[in-house]
Parts: C-alpha cells; sequence; structure tokens
C-alpha cells in the first residue's frame, strides 16, 4: 500500500513538473516572441527614421538647389539688366544735352523717369529673391527704406513703431514679398486718396505670428464704393500666405496684415 501511495506522489511530482516545465516554456516562447516584435518594430522605426531623413536630405538639396537657382538669376538681373539700364540712362542724358526742341526734351525726361522706375523695380527684385533678406531684420529695414523714400517728397509725416521684433526670426521669401507688396499698395493709395498728413506703420511680433498695420488720419474709405482692386489683392496675398488682412476706417483707415512665422 505504501509503495502504491509513494508512486502516486511521483507520478503527481512528474505531473507538476512536466506542467511547470511546459508552463515556464510558453512564457519563454511568448517573451521571445515580445522580443521578436520589439526588434521587428525598432528595426522598423529606424527603417522609417531612415527614409525620413532621405526624404529631408532630398528636400534640403532641393531648397539649396532653388536658393542657387534664385542667386544666380539675381546676379544675371544685376549684371545683365543692372547694365543695360545704366547705359539706357546715359545715352538718354547725353541726348538730352544735345537736344534743342522743349517737346524732345520732354520725351526724354520721360524716358529718364522711365528708366529709373525700372531700375528700382529691378532692385526691388533683386532684394526678394535673395534668400539671405529672410529674416524680420531685413524685411523691417528695406520696407522703413522705401515707406521714407516714397514719402519724402509728400506733405504725409511717416511715424515707425516697433513691438517685440526678435530681428533675427526667419520669415518665407513668399511671406516677404506678399507683406512688401501690399505696404507698397497701401502707401500708394494713402498718398493718391487718403488726403492725409500722417502715417503710422507698426510691426509687431508675438511669439510666431507677425503683424504691420498701417494707419492713416485721413478721409477714410467710401464704402459706397465697390471694394477696388488694390484692396482686393491685398486680401488675396494675405490669403494665400494663410494669412489675415482686415480695413478699417474709424478716424481715417487702418490696414491691417497678420502671418504665421
Amino acid at each position: 500500500m505504501t509503495h502504491i501511495q509513494d508512486d502516486i506522489k511521483l507520478a503527481y511530482i512528474i505531473a507538476i513538473s512536466i506542467m511547470m516545465l511546459f508552463f515556464c516554456f510558453i512564457i519563454f516562447v511568448v517573451l521571445m516572441y515580445n522580443k521578436r516584435q520589439l526588434l521587428n518594430l525598432k528595426e522598423n522605426q529606424l527603417k522609417e527614421s531612415e527614409y525620413q531623413n532621405q526624404l529631408l536630405q532630398k528636400e534640403l538639396e532641393k531648397q539649396k538647389s532653388i536658393e542657387q537657382e534664385r542667386e544666380r538669376i539675381s546676379h544675371d538681373m544685376h549684371d545683365d539688366l543692372g547694365a543695360g539700364i545704366s547705359a539706357l540712362k546715359l545715352q538718354a542724358e547725353f541726348l538730352k544735352q544735345r537736344a534743342e526742341d522743349e517737346d524732345l526734351k520732354s520725351d526724354i525726361d520721360e524716358l529718364l523717369k522711365t528708366s529709373e522706375e525700372m531700375n528700382l523695380s529691378m532692385r526691388e527684385m533683386l532684394w526678394s529673391l535673395n534668400s539671405g533678406n529672410d529674416t524680420l531684420g531685413s524685411f523691417m529695414d528695406y520696407s522703413k527704406m522705401y515707406a521714407y523714400n516714397f514719402l519724402k517728397k509728400t506733405k504725409i509725416q511717416l511715424n515707425i513703431v516697433e513691438d517685440g521684433i526678435i530681428f533675427e526670426t526667419t520669415i518665407t521669401t513668399e511671406q516677404r514679398r506678399n507683406l512688401f507688396l501690399c505696404l507698397k499698395e497701401a502707401l500708394n493709395n494713402a498718398y493718391k486718396h487718403s488726403e492725409s498728413n500722417q502715417l503710422k506703420l507698426s510691426f509687431i511680433q508675438k511669439e510666431k505670428k507677425f503683424m504691420m498695420k498701417i494707419s492713416d488720419n485721413g478721409i477714410g474709405i467710401n464704402h459706397e464704393k465697390s471694394e477696388g482692386n488694390g484692396l482686393r489683392n491685398m486680401k488675396r496675398r494675405m490669403q494665400e500666405q494663410n494669412g489675415h488682412c482686415e480695413v478699417t476706417t474709424e478716424n481715417g483707415t487702418h490696414l491691417f496684415f497678420r502671418i504665421e512665422l
């Protein structure tokens, strides 16, 4: 009887041992499976990271190529068009000195004026093409210089305000160009239509938001008339940059432009 009980105990022990071994085997298989899955996940993440790095590298190379092409176009314009415009001005001035007819002199003056406008437009294009100007500081310096030069022969007094500006902040070429064109249009409208004698140009930065405000103390906008092309163009330019353009006419005209940097 005792012998049989010993055999039963031994059988239980063997069965329990086998079950424990089986259980340990299952745990081992699960752990190895999880480890393999983790390794596969890390490997896939590494491949994805390498793929993203390759895409980033290609994008950087593309941007570099675009910038190099912009620089090449800029240099060609400066060398070829700039020299051509200068030669045209010199020739016109020489002809004016020799001309005796007053009507001819007047025509030559118009030619000189046109060539100067062409030279100014070319400098603006060169500025917009140069990627080295893609900072708020560069944009503001050029905008202030343009505003001063535009208004210096008018009765309009210019006042410039800066608030919270970080001059090294990057601004894209498209944002910079469209903001500047909006500024040109606003200054031109103020000169032609506002009948103002004061204009305030404000530059404001709040973290990733940049705002430009142009305010005059003139007669405002006649809302009974349809919206002009200039105002529509300014709103369209801001929409294309995912920005905002707002116009108010209380005590003058106030144009407000906002972009996300």
